[in-house]
């Protein structure tokens, strides 16, 4: 019997973690980020891993203690403030990048604009969650 029912649950797994993190999306705040540490700690039992699930469970007894609604929307403030201050960095070591006339050095620093974009705009998201 317990031979059957195996197969069946690692079957189940990946639906469990699916209607998990579909339950976490409609979340917000610090409701939002007990949900996202239980789906990593669900993940993390269902592959053995015990170091990763004890440092998750820590990190869970330290929101549901520490988390507010006002810090937390301070924080992610504070990362989207630290984002915009990078993108304008990186936008100006590109012109200073452009001055030079180096095309390779462009490139990078053009590259590097894009990604502190895509940073800004994840830590954006984040602030509407």
């Amino acid at each position: 019997m317990k031979k059957v029912l195996l197969p069946v649950y690692l079957c189940m797994l990946p639906a469990l973690g699916y209607s998990l993190s579909a339950q976490a999306e409609a979340l917000t705040g610090c409701a939002a980020k007990r949900a996202e540490i239980e789906n990593q700690i669900t993940y993390a039992k269902s592959h053995n891993n015990h170091h990763q699930v004890a440092g998750l469970e820590a990190a869970l007894n330290e929101t549901r203690l520490h988390c507010t609604e006002a810090g937390l929307l301070r924080e992610r403030q504070q990362k989207v403030a630290e984002k915009e201050r990078k993108v304008a960095d990186r936008e100006a070591e590109l012109v200073n990048a452009t001055e030079t006339g180096n095309a390779k050095k462009i490139e990078r620093k053009k590259k590097k604009v894009t990604e502190a974009k895509e940073e800004l705009q994840e830590a954006q998201s984040a602030l509407g969650r």
